[in-house]
């Protein structure tokens, strides 16, 4: 037993273990998941499913993405994509990925663009700290004109 917690340890902090092997947080593919929200919405949320930390509890390879998807050739007009900290989450710097970085702090971060033209995609890759790699959760909001989208999109994270 000891054995088998020393040898996740020290690969923990070699950083070669993700945090789903430790048995830290959910995983599925190493690419980012496109899941559906209501059918109302012509939109996608794009979110992480695997990641790794590294043994300070930062996320490797730059940090997480998050963003939206057009699943429709119409466009729309002020688009924000917000996510927001709930539980044990910090972040740092953010590049913006179709459009630019409207707000951020420590707790929030915010992507805006006047015109989400059709079959776009609007996000960000933000430096994530976890202050809990075994409980950690956020909020995301959208908010825009011209469609029937729900402006709470829902959470991402682990219990």
């Amino acid at each position: 037993m000891n054995r088998t917690r020393t040898t996740v340890a020290a690969l923990a902090a070699a950083g070669v273990v993700t945090a789903a092997q430790l048995g830290l947080a959910g995983a599925a593919s190493a690419a980012p998941t496109v899941t559906s929200t209501s059918s109302g919405c012509p939109i996608n949320i794009v979110y992480p499913t695997r990641f790794y930390v590294d043994h300070n509890g930062w996320v490797t390879n730059g940090g997480l993405y998050f963003g939206i998807k057009s699943k429709t050739s119409k466009s729309f007009k002020k688009v924000t994509f917000t996510v927001t900290n709930v539980k044990n989450l910090r972040f740092g710097s953010a590049t913006a990925k179709g459009g630019r970085i409207s707000h951020k702090t420590s707790q929030t971060v915010s992507v805006y663009t006047s015109t989400f033209k059709g079959k776009a995609s609007l996000g960000f890759k933000v430096r994530t700290h976890l202050l809990n790699t075994r409980s950690y959760k956020l909020k995301l909001t959208l908010h825009g004109s011209g469609w029937n989208c729900a402006v709470n999109q829902g959470t991402w994270g682990s219990r």
